[in-house]
């Protein structure tokens, strides 16, 4: 199987069961347009996010990550009208991108946009009170992505979700010498989950536009 392969299963999967959609095509033109970094979840994989968001039933959705907000909004369509989302996103230029595309999707009632670190932004939410969360969705810097499992475990419900994006790095979380540290913050994030018995965590491999990699769904046992 080849990637030109791969992309037009997507294709195939995002035309029978995703559908065009003006605000999520719009984000996506806006993004370019404001040259953020074509990064976004994929179609397929941004409507996974929103079914298993409804499966549990949530109603406080947490995401570490915002980009320009093509997640945020799969995401946030998931939520009852009394829910929330709080999106966390450091660069500014990206959080007024992802203000916009929310905002122009209809969602900005249900969506908490907060600008800066998510290593200093995690633990402001906790001293709030904020959580506990139903689902916590991690999609930032790959470096940091065992840092942002345990601080998100922190503001997690017993019974709630955790899902990290791209843990699998074209193959290079098996390989200890990697010089990639996307692939050694997946490696640690493999690492924290085996030695957390709050959690019950498994990770799935993927193949399709984004190319080969691969997301972790933990399930918290208790907090």
């Amino acid at each position: 199987m080849s990637q030109d392969q791969w992309s037009f299963v997507d294709r195939y999967i995002s035309d029978r069961l995703v559908g065009p959609d003006a605000a999520l095509d719009a984000a996506l033109r806006a993004n370019a347009a404001a040259g953020l970094p074509a990064i976004d979840v994929s179609p397929p994989q941004g409507k996974f996010l929103h079914v298993l968001a409804r499966s549990i039933g949530a109603r406080k959705i947490l995401e570490v990550g915002t980009l320009g907000g093509y997640s945020t909004i799969w995401l946030a369509r998931a939520l009852p009208a009394d829910g929330r989302l709080v999106t966390l996103e450091a660069e500014p230029a990206y959080a007024k991108v992802a203000a916009q595309n929310i905002a122009r999707a209809g969602l900005s009632h249900l969506v908490d946009l907060r600008v800066g670190p998510a290593l200093k932004t995690l633990p402001e939410l906790q001293r709030e009170g904020a959580g506990p969360f139903d689902l916590a969705f991690i999609d930032a810097d790959k470096p940091n992505n065992a840092n942002y499992f345990a601080l998100a475990l922190k503001l997690s419900r017993p019974g709630g979700l955790i899902v990290v994006d791209n843990v699998v790095r074209d193959g290079a979380v098996v390989d200890p010498a990697s010089p990639d540290p996307t692939a050694q913050g997946a490696r640690a994030l493999f690492e924290a989950f085996e030695a957390e018995p709050r959690v019950a965590a498994t990770a799935l491999q993927t193949v399709g536009a984004k190319g080969w990699d691969g997301f972790a769904l933990a399930i918290v046992n208790s907090v």
